[in-house]
């Protein structure tokens, strides 16, 4: 690294955030995190969900260390099954969570005000052509999201009433990419995995849950 890097120490507010939880919740469980770290993680789930800082599945979900195997992407998508050689993160977490880890079931998350879904709306809709560059991280991650665009698009003509379509169609189009995923067919099949997707609303925290057949819904 150079004299000009930008990488700094940990800002001071992060750090006294640490030490209350070190000297409260970790000294509290410290036998359970020493469990923990000898034994191994067996979480049940894998939560797939936003990064948007608004949407904290563990605490919303009540996940205690070792619960829930996290993962967080822009929008919570799962790409379709692509064998491809490139960088697949959010793939690999897959892989991992169903076949070492076994997880029971994985959890879609989608919620409302979702930016990366905004920025997909409104790439398909011509509004952000920017996105379209080749040299767009987003606008290429938003492509998964493309499909689901399409089926919304016919259905609704007000782009706000498309948007919070589209913020659900991200949840079906997760669900069904990662169906696409042989070894996610074959859990599923063999009746050791479940896939699930649920929705939450920010501003009422209210949960929507998905059933096949009959949408989304209050538990």
């Amino acid at each position: 690294m150079t004299q000009s890097s930008a990488i700094g120490p940990l800002p001071g507010y992060l750090i006294e955030r640490y030490k209350a939880w070190h000297n409260l919740r970790f000294a509290e469980n410290r036998a359970w995190f020493a469990r923990l770290a000898k034994e191994g993680q067996r979480p049940r789930a894998m939560m797939i969900s936003c990064t948007d800082s608004r949407v904290n599945t563990a605490e919303i979900f009540g996940a205690e260390p070792g619960d829930l195997f996290l993962v967080r992407n822009v929008a919570g998508l799962v790409p379709p099954y692509t064998p491809d050689h490139r960088h697949h993160g959010t793939s690999a977490a897959v892989e991992y969570a169903v076949n070492v880890l076994k997880v029971a079931h994985v959890v879609v998350v989608g919620h409302s005000n979702c930016g990366g879904v905004k920025a997909c709306h409104d790439m398909c809709a011509g509004l952000a052509p920017e996105l379209e560059a080749e040299t767009s991280f987003i606008g290429r991650w938003m492509d998964i999201l493309r499909p689901g665009y399409e089926r919304v698009a016919t259905k609704h003509s007000d782009a706000d009433a498309r948007c919070q379509a589209l913020e659900k169609e991200a949840v079906l189009t997760s669900l069904e990419n990662i169906g696409s995923f042989p070894f996610v067919a074959e859990a599923v099949a063999a009746g050791d995995l479940t896939l699930h997707g649920a929705f939450i609303d920010i501003g009422t925290g209210g949960l929507l849950v998905y059933r096949e057949g009959a949408g989304f819904a209050a538990p």
